[in-house]
């Protein structure tokens, strides 16, 4: 009890730091970064701990890592006279220990594959100049490689960490605090009221619930573990399949990260790498995002013509009054975010802000009114607790994608495989998108998807960008695909979690959540053709219309797959729904 105070008390400052900066005006990037990493090092070392070994090492980890961080941030005004590189001896160290520390951070936070990714970077850009062939790189001095990665505005300290300093944690703040409150109780009965009672109720409960929860958390996995706790058991109480269950909620936890607001982190790390504002961005998913989840609904429509999938019984579903009442808890929130967005024009992070008092203010009453005190206690203590751990996780990703992004930008090395997806290509866009497709499908199967993302973005999106396509196009593209890994084998993690929940075997559960999920395959391939889809700042009538013609199109293409039917009548709607997508495209 004494140890989680503690840790309660760590994450308050990490609070703290993060909402003060949004209001206090321009603090140098060199102090904000190397402060916010410091912040984060404690959980991933510490709190992360299951083993003494682990938790000896990561006092020696943390303590070594904070001071070479704050060592950079108190001399910001020295370094930035040292334009990337590094001058003295001692500097050297510092630069290995910051290295170390991200690369050992991130995969404690989150396993191997990403920090062997940027292992192997690194050691292409120390000694790539010794491979021969286009592959190699001229090489360049070990001070100025160190340094442009951890004493410059760039590598670890670059546009990404930036993005996590100033948004993101603004925004996982707003989660946590929604999260701990009544806001998610108030999400299920939502969905129990809106869907609970129709064909597939109990499924089509998780996808609303699923796409709510998700625009909180934006993560996958957190989604199917939070509203799979609720809708699991309700589905296959009601005689369910096990398999169609699990594909149920890991299809519609995914979307979660593809729904804005949040969009997981990807949205604001999009932000930064176009230049387009976040709300053009927003407005941009929104159809998508959409019909994603309306081919997951169609999807089990079609399931309920070939099992027997009843709704909810009415005297399982929660009163109006509480409906109504539990409601508020998050459209509140979101209500004064979407205001201070397009309202008066606020930042994203300062509307956040705003955002993140109004939820606060909430955790004090429950649906019976005013809580008593240990309930609103308790409730700011897991706010600290959770926001302090979730944004040392978003930080170890993107610092640990940064240097990725550093070796790719000091080498040279992302132009190089530019090169190779167009002449792989033969300089046309559709086998370019496949290449692109494929490398996200491989990347994303045990890296984050906003780290998959950026990695990909960051070599291919160039390539795409020659071959035609809009930046933003290109980044959604990119983004959706990065998700593939969710549900799809070999490595398909919200496929694993929903799986163990209902205790059914993996692959059948994935086999099932291909299906549902086939909007995660062919919505991105329909904004290539269909660039309307996106365009719903700017041309509102033509998107509406593109995205009508999509939905008829994942209709006709989710019954053919799933319903029961002649097989002539299936190949003829897989055959309009194809039409739809890529003969019919404006």
């Amino acid at each position: 009890m004494q140890h989680r105070f503690l840790w309660a008390g760590f994450g308050l400052i990490s609070i703290i730091f993060h909402l003060s900066l949004i209001f206090s005006g321009l603090v140098p990037n060199l102090v904000s970064r190397p402060l916010h990493m410091a912040l984060a090092l404690p959980w991933a070392f510490i709190f992360l701990s299951k083993t003494p070994l682990q938790r000896y090492t990561g006092y020696v980890f943390a303590s070594l890592s904070t001071l070479a961080s704050c060592w950079i941030a108190f001399n910001a005004d020295m370094l930035s006279d040292q334009y990337g590189y590094i001058s003295e001896h001692y500097q050297l160290w510092i630069a290995a220990v910051l290295l170390i520390s991200v690369l050992e951070m991130a995969r404690r936070s989150i396993g191997w594959p990403l920090p062997l990714v940027a292992a192997i970077a690194l050691s292409y850009g120390l000694f790539g100049e010794y491979i021969p062939g286009e592959f190699g790189h001229p090489g360049t001095p070990i001070g100025s490689f160190l340094g442009t990665l951890t004493i410059a505005e760039g590598g670890i300290w670059g546009k990404l960490t930036g993005v996590s300093v100033s948004i993101v944690a603004i925004f996982v703040i707003f989660g946590a605090v929604l999260n701990a409150g009544e806001a998610g109780q108030g999400v299920m009965n939502v969905a129990m009221a809106a869907a609970g009672r129709v064909r597939g109720g109990a499924a089509k409960v998780s996808v609303i619930s699923s796409a709510l929860f998700g625009s909180i958390s934006g993560s996958a996995s957190a989604n199917v573990a939070s509203t799979g706790a609720i809708t699991l058991p309700a589905m296959t109480k009601l005689g369910y399949p096990k398999s169609l269950a699990g594909a149920t909620e890991a299809v519609a936890s995914s979307g979660g990260q593809i729904m804005p607001p949040l969009m997981g982190a990807g949205a604001f790390v999009m932000v930064e790498l176009t230049g387009i504002p976040y709300q053009s961005i927003m407005l941009a998913a929104i159809l998508p995002a959409i019909l994603y989840f309306w081919a997951v609904w169609v999807g089990i429509d079609a399931f309920s013509l070939r099992y027997d999938l009843k709704g909810i019984a009415k005297e399982q579903q929660p009163p109006w009054r509480r409906v109504v009442i539990t409601s508020a808890f998050f459209l509140v929130p979101f209500a004064v975010l979407i205001w201070g967005m397009f309202g008066p024009a606020f930042t994203p992070q300062y509307a956040a802000c705003i955002a993140i008092f109004a939820a606060a203010a909430l955790l004090f009453f429950n649906d019976k009114g005013l809580a008593c005190k240990a309930d609103w206690l308790s409730r700011l203590e897991n706010v600290c607790i959770n926001a302090g751990k979730q944004i040392a996780m978003i930080a170890a990703i993107i610092l640990c994608a940064s240097i990725v992004i550093g070796v790719l930008s000091i080498t040279g090395l992302g132009i190089k495989i530019t090169s190779l997806i167009l002449s792989g290509s033969g300089g046309e866009l559709w086998p370019a998108i496949l290449l692109t497709a494929i490398a996200c499908l491989i990347l994303g199967m045990e890296v984050p998807t906003t780290a998959a993302y950026v990695i990909c973005i960051s070599v291919a999106g160039p390539a795409l960008s020659q071959l035609g396509l809009a930046p933003l196009q290109a980044h959604l593209f990119v983004f959706w695909f990065a998700l593939l890994s969710t549900i799809t084998p070999p490595v398909c993690g919200c496929v694993f979690i929903a799986a163990g929940m209902v205790k059914e075997n993996w692959l059948k559960v994935a086999a099932k959540a291909m299906m549902l999920g086939v909007g995660l395959y062919l919505i991105p391939l329909a904004m290539i053709a269909n660039p309307s889809l996106i365009q719903l700042d700017a041309a509102p009538l033509l998107a509406i219309a593109g995205a009508i013609k999509i939905a008829i199109a994942l209709y006709c293409i989710s019954f053919a797959m799933i319903a029961p039917g002649p097989l002539l009548k299936r190949l003829l709607l897989l055959s309009v729904g194809l039409l739809l997508i890529f003969a019919i495209a404006w």
